[in-house]
């Protein structure tokens, strides 16, 4: 009884009505505010004002979350595909058990280590409680599904977009190397620029200074068009698919 109302209550699919139960509702709440206080702690000043404050939060939030976690692996035993023992260690396993997981492990990981990099890459990994939230979104669901359903295309303006930064990198590589060596003095040097240009980002650090390097710096910036509309095109396709087959009635 205690593991159908946990599955009830935890699993968005074992909630029948309409939107979230209301411990998930509540899950959502306290992700928010474990993020934001997260966020916060960031800032020195902030967190030596209060450093009490923060510590015990952190302690109450990774609390509430292993409690989470563990009610999540227990009531997991309702669906048929996680029952017994076996079923447990494939559920540990799936996508949103380990989120949950990576979403708690890193307080635990900053008592083995004093590395001052470590410790800031950790609490910045506390963020990732944020992604969570897919767990109970529609639209993460259908981004799955639409990046699963156009793979093959995704993975062609990938080869494509690859293959443009490398020959454009290459060209810029010849025409410029001699006029400014430090910056277009090999294919990775210039590979950044290919970058910065291609993405539409243009910092303007790095520019192509002779005629030729111009030439096909204008070449790439044109063709930089095509390269972002084609994969924002099959995904705008692929997430109009996805809905409309949720929104399609049951035969």
């Amino acid at each position: 009884m205690l593991q159908q109302t946990l599955y009830r209550q935890l699993a968005p699919e074992g909630w029948q009505a309409y939107g979230l139960s209301p411990v998930n509702k509540l899950v959502c709440v306290l992700i928010l505010v474990a993020s934001f206080v997260a966020i916060l702690e960031t800032e020195d000043s902030i967190r030596d004002s209060l450093p009490w404050a923060f510590n015990g939060l952190e302690v109450l939030f990774v609390a509430l979350f292993s409690v989470e976690y563990l009610a999540r692996l227990y009531a997991a035993g309702e669906d048929p595909r996680y029952r017994g023992w076996r079923g447990r260690a494939r559920y540990v396993f799936t996508w949103w058990a380990l989120v949950d997981l990576i979403a708690i492990l890193p307080f635990f990981l900053g008592f083995i280590t004093h590395n001052t990099f470590l410790i800031r890459l950790l609490k910045v990994c506390r963020l990732l409680r944020l992604s969570r939230l897919g767990r109970f979104s529609r639209a993460w669901s259908a981004l799955a599904e639409a990046l699963s359903a156009r793979m093959y295309e995704l993975l062609l303006s990938v080869g494509v977009a690859s293959l443009l930064l490398l020959l454009s990198s290459a060209f810029l590589y010849a025409v410029e190397a001699a006029a400014q060596p430090e910056e277009f003095g090999s294919v990775p040097r210039a590979l950044w620029w290919s970058i910065a240009t291609l993405t539409t980002v243009g910092y303007g650090d790095v520019t192509p200074i002779t005629a030729l390097g111009k030439l096909f710096a204008g070449i790439t910036a044109v063709a930089r068009i095509g390269l972002i509309a084609m994969p924002t095109g099959i995904l705008a396709a692929a997430f109009s698919d996805a809905f409309q087959k949720k929104d399609a009635p049951e035969e």
